[in-house]
């Protein structure tokens, strides 16, 4: 069922709250195609970390409907589902534990139990990808923000997943090493799905936005229209792109 699937990302109904109580997802609805570029923004304590983590397991919801390529996000279906899913995270260093470069690229393909020349040639093929052929033997921890991002995005890369989700790719990246990002972002030729707040970020790179606020959707469409609604962005707490401000887009282009 998987493996046909043209639906990279399917929710129904999907509702979530923390032992707390916090309700953070009140019944999101969305549906990704495959190859589409989407990015969910909205403003803080929206619900789009929690949605990502959904997406691979991380957090289960308490009721609705989640599938992935084909198989429903539950337990038994991890392991399929996470083979599918490259998840970065927004402090690379969650993601990077290793003592070398190597060793965290590697990390994936060795579990999937591929032979050594195979895993030798996608961690190769990774670190070339994201610009850091020759970097396998340093430290993570001994590498500037800029490349443990691009290390983060590699270790993903090198288990070739369908879905690439990213949470706040460029949070804390000064503006060289945020346009190396955008730019190796770009050269993907796979599902993306980004939470940020970084509304130039989605301009420039997505075709699609996703406004979260409260847990719920509460617009999807074209982001070259949603990103230039001034009205709409005010209305949730956020602003115009940087590109656009001092233009006059109070109105949604086509």
């Amino acid at each position: 069922m998987g493996e046909l699937s043209r639906e990279a990302v399917v929710t129904r109904d999907l509702r979530f709250a923390y032992p707390d109580g916090s309700e953070v997802l009140r019944g999101v609805h969305l549906r990704v195609t495959c190859g589409e570029r989407v990015a969910i923004v909205g403003p803080n304590g929206a619900g789009k970390s929690t949605l990502l983590r959904h997406v691979i397991g991380l957090l289960r919801a308490q009721s609705g409907v989640l599938h992935v390529m084909g198989y429903e996000v539950v337990p038994a279906n991890y392991r399929a589902v996470r083979r599918r899913v490259g998840y970065v995270f927004q402090d690379p260093d969650d993601q990077l534990f290793s003592p070398s470069v190597l060793e965290d690229v590697a990390f994936g393909p060795l579990h999937m139990g591929l032979p050594h020349d195979e895993i030798a040639s996608r961690v190769d093929r990774a670190l070339e990808a994201v610009g850091l052929t020759g970097l396998d033997h340093r430290s993570p921890q001994r590498l500037s923000e800029g490349e443990k991002r691009r290390v983060a995005v590699a270790t993903v890369l090198s288990y070739d997943p369908d879905i690439l989700v990213l949470d706040e790719p460029t949070a804390d990246l000064d503006p060289k090493n945020r346009r190396r990002l955008i730019e190796l972002l770009g050269r993907m030729n796979r599902t993306l799905l980004i939470a940020t707040h970084d509304l130039d970020l989605a301009w420039e790179l997505c075709e699609r936005v996703v406004l979260l606020r409260g847990g719920l959707v509460v617009a999807d469409g074209p982001a070259r229209r949603l990103l230039a609604d001034a009205e709409l962005l005010q209305a949730n707490d956020l602003e115009l792109p940087l590109l656009l401000q001092g233009r006059n887009c109070d109105r949604p282009t086509s």
